[in-house]
């Protein structure tokens, strides 16, 4: 059962259970409404403790999270671990794997990799909590929380830059604000269209290339670096197709396969702050082999 700790300050002596859990160490109400349950579910000192209860400067507040009753099925195959902490993993994911199971994809994904991997390392089997979801085809960085609490400190908390290659050919830099909506008649695909979610997406042209495909077809190419303001689904590779370049290889909204076999995108840096320490953490790493061949 994993065990996360609080200090409880002298400046904050007499403060209840709740508010201090809620305003000075941002566990969520769902959390602690969970541990209310469980015996010895929240201790002070190493005693059961109400919610309603003042603590005092000095305490030592902990709470004792129960073990996922879902967890995902391990299955070994090899990833990349960037980082990892009792906390956290920064994952590299290689294009052509999903993040989670689903119908067509039960045993082959990052999370069944990363529960086999946490097993294989002595800690308990859990729920894959992603924190950044990437496409089956992008590759990158991914970051994963280890228990309920730090996964609600870090959603909506992380800062991505990606890497892509579309077709055309773009300088300077922009942004591209139109709203995205699902494509009709399709569950997947997703288009600019009246009656979306606003999107807005930031870019900034790093190469230009023309390259000539094994089949003689000659293709000028930009590699961007992106920055999103929201985080839509398909986002990027819609925009760039709304804008008559899309990303090389995404031919599920009109890019050729000719030169690369999956869309080229890659989430190449990530910025966080860690949820239990505070502390500012920054993770890069270089393009694939794939994308990297297509620059030179």
């Amino acid at each position: 059962m994993p065990v996360l700790t609080f200090d409880v300050l002298p400046e904050n002596d007499g403060i209840s259970v709740y508010n201090f859990l809620r305003a000075k160490c941002g566990v969520s109400y769902r959390l602690i409404k969970k541990l209310k349950r469980v015996p010895m579910g929240i201790t002070a000192n190493g005693q059961h403790i109400r919610t309603i209860d003042p603590l005092s400067g000095g305490d030592v507040v902990a709470l004792n999270i129960p073990e996922d009753e879902n967890p995902t099925m391990p299955v070994e195959l090899p990833i990349e671990i960037i980082y990892e902490d009792e906390h956290i993993a920064v994952i590299n994911k290689p294009f052509g794997m999903p993040v989670h199971p689903a119908r067509e994809h039960v045993s082959d994904t990052l999370a069944n990799a990363f529960s086999a991997h946490i097993m294989a390392n002595g800690e308990p089997n859990a729920a894959f909590r992603v924190i950044n979801r990437l496409d089956r085809d992008t590759s990158g960085l991914v970051l994963t929380a280890k228990n309920s609490h730090a996964a609600s400190l870090l959603h909506g908390h992380t800062d991505k830059v990606y890497y892509a290659l579309c077709q055309g050919t773009l300088t300077g830099s922009g942004t591209i604000d139109a709203p995205i909506r699902v494509m009709e008649g399709h569950g997947i695909q997703r288009e600019v269209g009246e009656g979306g979610v606003r999107s807005v997406t930031h870019w900034r042209s790093l190469k230009n290339i023309s390259l000539t495909a094994p089949n003689g077809n000659r293709y000028d190419l930009t590699l961007l670096e992106i920055h999103l303001e929201t985080g839509r689904t398909h986002q990027i590779r819609v925009h760039f197709t709304y804008l008559g370049m899309p990303l090389a290889g995404d031919d599920m909204y009109g890019g050729s396969r000719d030169l690369i076999g999956r869309q080229a995108l890659h989430c190449g840096q990530l910025d966080f702050t860690h949820p239990m320490t505070g502390e500012k953490m920054h993770f890069s790493i270089p393009l694939p082999p794939d994308m990297a061949e297509l620059c030179g």
